[in-house]
């Protein structure tokens, strides 16, 4: 979604009165300049100014932001500073390994820089992560100096309404004073029934979407939630006269595009075995259709269910989803299970991601250290190189914002945005005349590089520079 596709909806957002507008990562910045080449910087800036009563928030890993791999944490701490100024001030922290200490660490660089911390309990449904376990957790989060809240996120959303029951009040319980924001996807249809259970005990804090956006491997809707806590007989701060201008803009921006809107899943049991965010669903048949075998997609799930038995039962979020997924599709796609090890498992299995909850079981990791490439991460450490060096190499007059573009992104991709036109905020115009026409045909296919419109008395050809 490009900056001037939400323009219509920022004043509607803005005067619902939501607490927080969870809006931004490093892979925002990422994509938008890969896909768009549009300024990250000016559209983040657009949307912020948009909503000026509304919280902003941006999430990130104690290690690393807009990467699966490592960042040095002088950059990280650049990149939060950044966004504060920005007007980003929350930050929600994960890692799914519950690196504690580097955690930690992190929560406190992030308040030197002006922000504040949101810790996150990632959920996953293992025999190894107990409510005990997340308990133990959330009490540590909760005594770190700062914290106000705590968020408790189901990514591949496998929390039942039995389990949340009896995990919801045991956080409840361990975090006293401090507040919890349940943010649980709709994969198995079960989100809202959660969040019921979250409500029942004590929970006032819960992450929606607007209808055309929510639902499936998203969110529950703000729409359903405010009807259901409303049912339950409790309060809330929203002004629902809002929230139908903004579904619709995004209906009918959706139609225009050619894009798909949120569909509530029907109840499905898989989901619990392999435990894929939804994101990654596409991700995985693209991958497939890269190899020609989207037939064998069916096989990469059960795979995936396999490898992260054997990798020790990862949560299933970012990184480690990710890992696992790829992992699954080059077991499938290889003569031999394991043959191709890419560097982030072996990263992984040496602990270079932080403690494992189980080791890698042993013929599994002796197939993966037989890697060539385990011999040179063997010995790995985590690159800290300073900011003042990073300086040097990329420009040693750029702006903080260009410094991170350039270190986060391409450098034909920043100077083409660079070169580029000033980033377009204002919406799209709704008309069916001939010149609607096209720059509906420029915008819905952008890898279009000549268009002709041939009508009686006109002709017009249009062609793409490179």
């Amino acid at each position: 979604m490009r900056a001037y596709q939400a323009t219509p909806a920022l004043p509607h957002l803005n005067r619902t009165g939501f607490r927080v507008a969870d809006l931004t990562g490093g892979t925002f910045f990422v994509v938008m300049l890969r896909e768009s080449g549009d300024d990250p910087w000016a559209a983040l800036d657009h949307i912020v100014g948009g909503l000026p009563d509304v919280e902003h928030r941006a999430g990130m890993r104690p290690v690393a932001v807009g990467s699966f791999g490592f960042v040095p944490d002088e950059m990280l701490d650049l990149w939060v500073a950044t966004l504060v100024k920005h007007g980003i001030h929350s930050h929600w922290l994960f890692d799914c390994l519950y690196d504690m200490p580097v955690m930690e660490a992190k929560a406190k660089a992030i308040r030197r820089v002006g922000g504040q911390v949101v810790p996150a309990i990632m959920y996953g449904l293992t025999d190894l992560h107990t409510d005990e376990f997340f308990a133990d957790r959330a009490r540590e989060m909760a005594s770190w100096e700062g914290v106000e809240t705590i968020y408790v996120e189901d990514a591949p959303g496998v929390l039942t309404p039995e389990r949340a029951a009896t995990l919801l009040p045991a956080l409840q319980e361990a975090t006293g004073d401090v507040r919890l924001e349940l943010h649980v996807h709709n994969t198995t249809g079960l989100a809202p029934l959660v969040y019921v259970e979250g409500i029942k005990a004590g929970i006032d804090i819960i992450h929606t979407c607007s209808l055309p956006l929510a639902n499936g491997p998203s969110l529950p809707s703000t729409e359903a939630m405010v009807e259901i806590v409303e049912e339950l007989g409790h309060d809330h701060n929203l002004d629902k006269s809002q929230l139908k201008p903004v579904a619709d803009h995004f209906y009918a921006e959706a139609k225009r595009m050619g894009w798909e809107t949120g569909v509530p899943n029907e109840y499905r049991m898989l989901p619990y075995r392999h435990q894929l965010p939804g994101g990654m669903t596409g991700t995985l048949k693209n991958q497939l259709n890269e190899y020609g075998m989207p037939e064998k997609f069916p096989q990469v799930v059960d795979e995936i269910v396999r490898v992260r038995e054997e990798l020790g039962q990862p949560v299933m979020a970012t990184p480690f989803s990710q890992f696992v997924g790829i992992q699954a599709v080059l077991n499938v796609v290889m003569p031999e299970r394991y043959q191709v090890v890419p560097d982030e498992v072996i990263h992984y299995s040496l602990g270079h991601y932080g403690p494992l909850m189980r080791p890698v079981e042993p013929e599994i990791a002796e197939k993966i250290f037989a890697q060539p490439r385990a011999k040179d991460l063997e010995s790995w450490e985590r690159d800290q190189t300073p900011l003042t060096e990073f300086r040097k190499r990329l420009g040693p007059n750029l702006s903080d914002e260009e410094l991170l573009l350039r270190y986060f992104c391409p450098e034909e991709q920043v100077d083409k945005m660079l070169a580029g036109p000033p980033l377009r905020t204002a919406p799209h115009r709704g008309g069916d005349g001939p010149l609607d026409q096209v720059t509906r045909l420029i915008e819905g296919a952008s890898e279009a590089r000549h268009i002709s419109l041939r009508q009686p008395g006109i002709s017009l050809d249009l062609r793409r520079e490179d």
